[in-house]
């Protein structure tokens, strides 16, 4: 370690100690846990950045957007993974205040990162753009915050613009969300316009967290990642009870027991204290190999002294709705890239993984994400953070099939969908529903009520908004938002819609298995399941789309879309066909017959013996649309 080193680390040691001091100083009565609820690109990173420098644990016009750390959350203006923040801010009353500011995701596939932030929070920050005003994503998180009985203080964003219409935003918080006007603060986050009244107002309107650091251990997990050098770090809300470096702590859920080897508050980055305590959201590591192991919502507490303990509620194993199988695009790379996929997946457990084969595309992978941004955003990180190139299968839903004995299996690969009810004595299938809320302009209404039933939606719900946006309230099959419904309603509305969903259960459906057959034989990486209604229109687009990706052939080549063996699309690509007559004399009849005749029988012979081989790249081109 060089001199200049020596200075930095004991310039970090002494910064942590002087931090650790004043934070053991202030009392539980003094901390405040609060998130930020917001529609994407509603500014939440950005007064994330402007709260963070108030409070001097970032300087002024350093990097953007702190807290948003993977390099898919800064290209895509997105949070995936929850964050947090610890500050110290310095009230007018001269008491010191520790802020934890817990960035959660906006978008409905990272939910229950959501519910499990807010749980840690006491209260909440309603951001609203001045300009856009509310959107679906801002009343689902809003109703999600509500409903875990946070205190929520509204903050209109983006005064600075030109668009601005600060009364209409007010007006729309108190009718849409029920909060007194008096009580919304308009700051630009860009410019720092009025941040400074943010944090007094947390302080005043949002209570501190209930906790004792002298009852024993409760310690909730909001989130873990992996971390080369020291495994798994796992973050915490420290509900009751104190860790310190040397503690063993136990799993409430798989009752596994760890020896803690650090611990330490984000600040932002991890910084080391000698305890956590109460009231706190912070990070421990365990010394975990696994990571798996970290159930996210599971319940630490102190080993031997668990006795007559709950869990604390909140554990949830996540259940990924949309699977696809993924392949490398070179069959060689499959080892190579197993090792990636492994690591990724250390960094979200909400992705399931097993390996599968298929006849078309070899050596893969089946793949579980929680919707189709999660399923984007994986594909994106494995692309950017190891430079793999990969093939996705079309999305699907899982299913759930009712046997007339009363058993019930769930589905999730459409190769293992049982073709025949009667057959597989199959009573019923049935299929995931959500409820989808959209805002848009108010002239797009029709439009967007078309695509919804041509989508097999069902109304429930239309309110008409002070700001010239329409709220629709739709249930819609899973299956069909996963079809780029969301690239469907952008591309009606001009770009003007939002979008936002929760699960709302399973319903019985007429739903089948169809299968794309070159010359009889099927095409596992092609099957798929749709309603019966929209199979004849689906069959017919699979099998013109997958022609124009089949080289010609010696003999003719049929491409036919199957339902329970029965075929409800062809088409065809007619045999390569050398001219064999051109060196005959145009009155030599009979013999010209006789070898068109024996090229047909030869045709005839190839078609029932030949095997038509379809590269990878045809499968790549096809599925494309499909990324």
């Amino acid at each position: 370690m060089t001199v200049e080193e020596k200075i930095q680390k004991l310039t970090r040691d002494q910064y942590s100690k002087n931090l650790e001091d004043r934070i053991s100083k202030i009392p539980i009565e003094n901390y405040r846990n609060f998130s930020i609820v917001a529609h994407v690109d509603h500014g939440k990173s950005t007064l994330s950045d402007r709260l963070l420098e108030l409070t001097g644990v970032i300087q002024p016009g350093s990097k953007a957007q702190v807290l948003d750390t993977l390099d898919v959350e800064i290209s895509r203006q997105i949070t995936v993974k929850s964050h947090v923040a610890s500050m110290i801010y310095k009230h007018s009353n001269g008491e010191d205040y520790l802020l934890h500011l817990v960035d959660t995701p906006g978008h409905v596939d990272f939910r229950a990162e959501v519910s499990r932030s807010y749980a840690s929070c006491g209260g909440a920050l309603l951001l609203v753009d001045a300009s856009q005003g509310v959107q679906a994503q801002t009343v689902a998180n809003f109703y999600l915050a509500y409903s875990m009985g946070l205190k929520l203080i509204p903050i209109i964003n983006k005064i600075d613009l030109d668009s601005a219409d600060i009364p209409r935003s007010v007006e729309q918080v108190e009718s849409t969300f029920e909060l007194d006007p008096k009580t919304c603060i308009p700051v630009s986050a860009k410019t720092g316009l009025n941040v400074d009244r943010i944090l007094p107002a947390v302080i005043e309107r949002i209570p501190a967290p209930v906790g004792d650091e002298n009852k024993q251990l409760k310690a909730l997990l909001v989130d873990s990642w992996h971390d080369p050098y020291v495994g798994v770090v796992m973050l915490v809300h420290i509900v009751d009870g104190k860790v310190k470096k040397g503690m063993k702590i136990l799993s409430a859920h798989s009752n596994k027991a760890y020896d803690v080897k650090e611990v330490g508050i984000m600040h932002p980055e991890r910084t080391p204290m000698d305890l956590i305590k109460a009231g706190q959201v912070a990070y421990i590591i365990p010394g975990m190999k696994n990571p798996k192991e970290a159930l996210v919502g599971d319940t630490f507490f102190q080993l031997g002294k668990s006795e007559g303990l709950k869990p604390l509620p909140g554990f949830e194993e996540p259940k990924p709705m949309v699977f696809v199988g993924a392949f490398p695009a070179d069959g060689k790379d499959f080892n190579a890239m197993d090792d990636q996929m492994q690591k990724l997946v250390l960094n979200d457990r909400s992705v399931s993984l097993e390996k599968e084969t298929s006849n078309a595309l070899g050596l893969g992978w089946r793949l579980g994400f929680l919707g189709s941004l999660h399923a984007s955003v994986f594909k994106e990180r494995l692309e950017d953070e190891y430079g793999a190139k990969i093939i996705l299968t079309a999305p699907t839903v899982p299913y759930k099939i009712v046997y007339r004995n009363g058993k019930e299996k769930i589905v999730t690969n459409p190769d293992d969908f049982p073709m025949n009810k009667v057959v597989n004595d199959v009573d019923y299938y049935m299929e995931p529903y959500v409820e989808a809320i959209m805002t848009l302009p108010n002239e797009y209404v029709g439009t967007v009520m078309t695509l919804c039933l041509n989508n097999r939606g069902e109304s429930k719900d239309v309110e008409y908004l002070n700001t010239g946006q329409v709220l629709l309230k739709y249930e819609i099959p899973m299956a069909q938002l996963v079809e780029d419904f969301f690239g469907k309603l952008k591309g009606c509305t001009k770009g003007y819609a939002s979008l936002d969903y929760e699960e709302s259960g399973y319903r019985k459906s007429d739903i089948v298995k169809m299968e794309l057959c070159v010359n009889g034989e099927p095409q596992d990486a092609l099957t798929t399941i749709t309603h019966k209604s929209q199979a004849q229109a689906k069959g017919k687009d699979y099998v013109s789309r997958f022609k124009k990706y089949l080289r010609y052939q010696l003999f003719e080549v049929a491409i036919q879309a199957r339902v329970n063996n029965k075929v409800i699309a062809r088409e065809t690509i007619k045999a390569k066909r050398k001219d064999v007559t051109q060196k005959l004399h145009a009155a030599d009849i009979s013999r010209y017959k006789k070898l068109l005749e024996r090229q047909k029988e030869g045709k005839k012979q190839m078609k029932a013996t030949g095997k038509v081989s379809i590269g990878n790249e045809a499968y790549q081109a096809f599925l494309r649309r499909d990324d």
